[in-house]
């Protein structure tokens, strides 16, 4: 049986985290263009809500974690590839008759969700922060992007008002990433299987209505 040595399996975690950032940024950029061509901004708007939705939390993180460059910075190439995809998705969605819905929205961001929470969580962690003060990080990185965009567009934040699981998940799915590291399992997989756990639940929870304890004030 071949085995992995410190380096190799370093370098697999790091190959992974970027992976799997880049797909957090483009499920989140998804899902601001989506809602920024739902409302029939222009090709500036939806460009923008596009990046706010997809730096927005790692941003927030970075600044919290007094981490430079910020990531987007540190990889500028998806600077550009968030403008491609802003300027072509419209015209594709148009030429091809898509339906921009709200729920074509939600997939996305669900993806979105589950990424950014555990990476967050993950690079909190490696930073030396304490396992609360990570999984506040991981949520962070995840709800902060989407409340932007939800401002941007002028709606009240989903995160907030839909009474549906999402910050939520975020902070449980956190401690998915902590617990699994007690078990000295690869980070990668602790990342991974956080991930998907946070990203299922989220479609479920938006498929089935799951709802949260509604707060009713006299």
């Amino acid at each position: 049986m071949l085995s992995v040595g410190p380096n190799q399996e370093n370098k697999l975690l790091e190959t992974f985290l970027i992976t799997l950032e880049a797909l957090g940024v483009l499920a989140f950029a998804l899902s601001g263009i989506i809602e920024a061509a739902r409302k029939q901004f222009d090709l500036v708007g939806v460009v923008m809500v596009g990046a706010i939705a997809a730096f927005g939390g790692g941003t927030l993180r970075d600044v919290l974690l007094d981490r430079r460059p910020f990531f987007w910075v540190e990889q500028e190439f998806w600077v550009w590839a968030l403008i491609g995809v802003g300027l072509v998705l419209p015209f594709f969605f148009r030429a091809n008759h898509i339906a921009l819905t709200e729920k074509a929205m939600l997939i996305p961001d669900a993806f979105g969700l589950g990424i950014f929470a555990a990476g967050g969580t993950h690079l909190a962690l490696v930073s030396g922060m304490s396992p609360m003060i990570a999984v506040l990080m991981g949520v962070i990185t995840a709800v902060a992007g989407g409340v932007l965009r939800d401002v941007l567009v002028n709606e009240v934040p989903r995160a907030f008002h839909d009474h549906q699981p999402y910050a939520a998940i975020a902070f449980a799915g956190g401690w998915v990433v902590v617990l699994l590291g007690y078990l000295q399992t690869p980070e990668y997989v602790d990342v991974f299987i956080a991930a998907v756990l946070m990203v299922v639940i989220r479609l479920l929870s938006v498929k089935f209505k799951w709802e949260l304890f509604r707060w009713r004030y006299l």
